[in-house]
Order: structure tokens, then C-alpha cells, then sequence
């Protein structure tokens, strides 16, 4: 019984993980809900994120969807040069998480 539940365990950390991950929207997705008032405009996020981090470069932009909720995920190199990952509820711009990135 051990060594089946034990087999299990691969499979059951596939499914957590992905359904931890979220789904990944797209550009033409991210306007509809956009349009829709559903989540923020991104440039009235990145304005926000500025004041934190002045002159910081953007690197990458995702908008996932986790059950439910939309989460942009900002990744940036600060002037510092550090790389920093913030992750923002995309319908109130409330900051999530802000961590160095690896």
C-alpha cells in the first residue's frame, strides 16, 4: 500500500504545481479584460511601480489568472541593477509580492 501511495506522489506534484501556476493570458485577452474594466491598464500600473523603483528597466510582463484572479507578474532591473520581481492584483493594483529575482 505504501509503494502505490508513494507512486502517486510524482502525479499528484504535477497537478499542484500546475494548478499553482495559473494560466498565462495573452495580449489580445489582457485588452478584453482590460476594456472590460476588469483589471488595470498596464501603463497606470508601470506608472505606480516608478515611484518605487525610479528609473528601473522593464524586463518581462505576464498576466496570469489564478482561480479567478488576474495577477500581473512585473519582473525589472532596478538602477541599482538589481533584478526584482513584484507581482500585482491586476483589478486593484494592490502590490502582492516584491522580491529580488534570481
Amino acid at each position: 500500500m505504501l509503494k502505490s501511495a508513494l507512486a502517486l506522489l510524482p502525479v499528484l506534484w504535477i497537478l499542484t504545481t500546475s494548478l499553482a501556476a495559473g494560466r498565462d493570458l495573452d495580449q489580445d485577452e489582457a485588452l478584453k479584460l482590460t476594456r472590460e474594466g476588469q483589471i488595470m491598464p498596464l501603463e497606470q500600473l508601470l506608472h505606480s511601480i516608478s515611484r518605487i523603483y525610479p528609473n528601473a528597466q522593464l524586463l518581462e510582463v505576464d498576466l496570469e489568472e489564478h482561480h479567478g484572479h488576474y495577477v500581473y507578474e512585473i519582473d525589472l532591473l532596478t538602477a541599482e541593477g538589481l533584478a526584482r520581481e513584484l507581482e500585482l492584483d491586476a483589478r486593484t493594483g494592490r502590490l502582492i509580492s516584491d522580491k529580488e529575482d534570481d
